[in-house]
Order: C-alpha cells, then sequence, then structure tokens
C-alpha cells in the first residue's frame, strides 16, 4: 500500500497536492492534529520535494490552502459549539492545556495564535479555542494568515535537504556530509525546543521533564546544543560537497 502510495504520488501532481493539502487540513483540524504525526508526514513531503518529484511551489500553495480552511473550521467550531466543547469529558481531560491556551489567548492573542501555529499540541487546539473565547475574526485573521504563509515550508524543509543530500554523487566524502548535515538539522531543532523552554522557563507549570531538565541543565544543554550545531556547520562547510549541495538546493527553492 504504502509503495502504490509513493508511486502515485510521485507521478500525479494533482493527487500529490491534494495529499499536501489533506496533510495540512487535517493537521490543523480542531483536536484531530492531536492524533496526526503532522511533522513526519509533512518532512516527508519536503523529501519529495528535495529530490524533485514535487514542485515546492505549488506543495508550498497546498498547504497554505490547507491550513486556511482546518483553522477557519477549527474557528468556527469553536464559535458554534463552545458550550459543549467545554463540556465534553475529552477537554475536561486536558483542561490544563486548554485552560494555558485560553489564558494566553487573552493576553497576547495574535503572538498566541502565530506562535501557536508552529506549536504541535496547541495547533489544532488555538483556533477552535480562539473561536469558544469569540474572539473577533479580524483579530484572528492576521496573525493565522501570517502563520499559514509561513508554518508550510518551515515544516517542509527538515525533509527538503534530506531529499536533496540524496541526489548528491556517491565519493569518498559524501557519507560524512551527509552525517554533518543530519547533526545541523537536529542539533538546531533540539537547541530551538531548549531555547523555547528556556523562555519559557517560570511561565509553565512543571512537567515530567522538570525533575530532571532543572534550570542549570537546560541553560547547558541549550548552549551545548547551539555550539554542537555550529561546529557541525563549520566543518560541513569545509567539505568540498558543500557547492554542489547548494546548488542542488537552490535548484529546488528557485522551482
Amino acid at each position: 500500500m504504502e509503495a502504490y502510495l509513493q508511486q502515485l504520488i510521485t507521478q500525479s501532481l494533482a493527487f500529490t497536492l491534494v495529499v499536501v493539502m489533506l496533510v495540512a487540513f487535517l493537521e490543523s483540524l480542531a483536536l484531530v492534529g492531536l492524533l496526526l504525526p503532522g511533522t513526519v508526514m509533512m518532512a516527508s513531503i519536503g523529501a519529495l520535494i528535495g529530490s524533485g518529484q514535487v514542485d515546492f511551489y505549488m506543495a508550498w500553495g497546498a498547504g497554505i490552502v490547507g491550513c486556511l480552511l482546518g483553522d477557519w473550521i477549527s474557528y468556527f467550531i469553536g464559535r458554534a459549539f463552545k458550550g459543549p466543547l467545554h463540556r465534553w469529558s475529552f477537554l475536561k481531560k486536558n483542561k490544563a492545556m486548554l485552560d494555558k491556551t485560553e489564558h494566553a489567548l487573552h493576553q497576547h492573542s495574535i503572538v498566541t495564535i502565530l506562535i501557536g501555529r508552529f506549536v504541535g499540541p496547541t495547533r489544532p487546539l488555538v483556533p477552535m479555542v480562539a473561536g469558544m473565547l469569540d474572539l473577533p475574526p479580524h483579530k484572528f485573521a492576521l496573525p493565522n494568515i501570517i502563520g499559514c504563509l509561513t508554518w508550510p515550508p518551515v515544516y517542509f524543509f527538515p525533509g527538503i535537504l534530506a531529499g536533496v543530500a540524496i541526489d548528491i554523487p556517491a565519493s569518498a566524502n559524501s557519507a560524512l556530509f551527509k552525517w554533518l548535515l543530519f547533526g545541523v538539522v537536529v542539533l538546531v531543532w533540539l537547541a530551538a525546543w531548549l531555547s523555547w523552554r528556556w523562555w519559557r522557563e517560570g511561565k509553565r507549570s512543571a512537567d515530567k521533564l522538570t525533575r530532571w531538565l532543572t534550570p542549570k541543565r537546560l541553560r547547558l544543554a541549550c548552549i551545548a546544543s547551539w555550539g554542537g550545531a555550529l561546529v557541525c556547520f563549520y566543518y560541513m562547510h569545509q567539505q568540498a560537497l558543500m557547492p554542489v549541495y547548494r546548488h542542488l538546493l537552490w535548484k529546488v527553492l528557485a522551482g
């Protein structure tokens, strides 16, 4: 089945764009997005873009349409069913997350809507909660549009980097180059996540990681991750294959 789906994606542009739009839509849809591995799915599409099997700008456009549909349907679901949703047992079990989202929207609605699009657990919740709080559509629209314009390429990008790396000609140094690229991507992602926890320190309640990731360890891990990413990037940039990789990446991004 997976091989058949892969064949359909690579042979039919229309089917591919529908898949991209559907993934972005479901990832953004109220509560449904909590159940989907959206990050993995978007990165997989990014790998197809990087290998030249899918056009970057067409996939970007399909992703924007899917995001907007998912977010606005979620927003109007929240406005129309705010009473039943508050009483729903699933949301009662996740009351802490719901309360945090409501508080953040009350305090900083624009920033919360924009940042919430890039944070997995809150992405399918923020538009619905904004509707439940009767946030005016014009206040929801601007940060939502900005988020939907920027989210697809950000989530495609790790896959694009991997897809481009696949096309690098085999040589004695190609394996080292790919490992360095993998190290840069993983360490930047880890450093960004640690930076987010550091920035949110004192503003969030304790979780399971807090006992092990004390404030001192968090700072050290964050600095070490950024340092490791810079070292990997420096050595990757010194590789003879770097000009080839840049050329292939530019071809993908230039369309």
